[in-house]
């Protein structure tokens, strides 16, 4: 069932196209959060070294200061809760899909000894309308490229969020992004399981109005915290 309704939403495209480009000339496009992206948080050895790797979630877009994105406020929530200095890293980028992360971002990252792997993805893949194949090679290319590049990282994937639940979203598009988000997360956690990595549980919305920016479409500050608050545990090894 859930297949044949992914493949009725390509019968839904034009409806897509319509109101995608009616979301698009009402959104403002908001730029990547200021402030480091690279940071270190004192605490006991041995350090844990945390990399947040995606798309514009990874790059704090929709807030004004970095230190309250996702990276940060991760970071805060992993030396609160062991005690161990926390070195961090976000790297995001507006728009990127796992294809881009894999060819452009991952290649020109330096090797530096990362201990935990955040990957923040796929909705780009989702909104974007490609398909399940494709993102199936991409995300799967790029998870394979993560293991080889750090082969004891724990590599933990946060699933593409409720697409019904953004503010920004008509409620026709919203559903049929649903449906396709639907088809990408079970690709998602059928990849994270034949392939080293971990698939988090999917983030719950409960408070639209304070979750999301002014865009309608990306975190606000207390939405980044939720989410921090959300992958603590699979980050730490406490849930699978």
């Amino acid at each position: 069932m859930q297949r044949l309704l992914a493949l009725l939403t390509w019968l839904a495209f034009p409806v897509y196209v319509w109101q995608g480009l009616g979301v698009r000339r009402r959104t403002s496009r908001m730029l990547p959060a200021q402030g480091p992206v690279m940071h270190e948080i004192a605490g006991n050895a041995p350090i844990i070294s945390l990399l947040v790797l995606g798309d514009s979630s990874a790059a704090s877009v929709g807030i004004e200061q970095s230190e309250y994105g996702l990276a940060a406020q991760l970071a805060r929530l992993i030396a609160e809760r062991t005690g161990s200095a926390v070195r961090w890293r976000a790297a995001g980028f507006n728009s990127a899909t796992s294809g881009q992360i894999r060819d452009y971002v991952l290649p020109n990252l330096s090797a530096d000894p990362w201990t935990h792997i955040v990957l923040a993805i796929g909705t780009n893949d989702t909104k974007n309308f490609h398909s399940v194949p494709r993102f199936k090679k991409e995300f799967g290319g790029l998870l394979y490229a993560l293991r080889a590049k750090w082969p004891e990282a724990r590599v933990v994937w946060s699933p593409v969020l409720e697409f019904t639940r953004a503010p920004a979203m008509p409620p026709l598009l919203g559903k049929i992004l649903e449906i396709r988000a639907g088809a990408m997360n079970r690709m998602g956690v059928r990849l994270c399981n034949e392939r080293g990595a971990i698939a988090a549980a999917r983030l719950p919305i409960t408070n639209p109005e304070a979750g999301f920016a002014s865009d309608g479409f990306h975190a606000s500050a207390a939405g980044y915290r939720a989410w921090a608050e959300h992958l603590l545990d699979f980050v730490l090894g406490q849930l699978r």
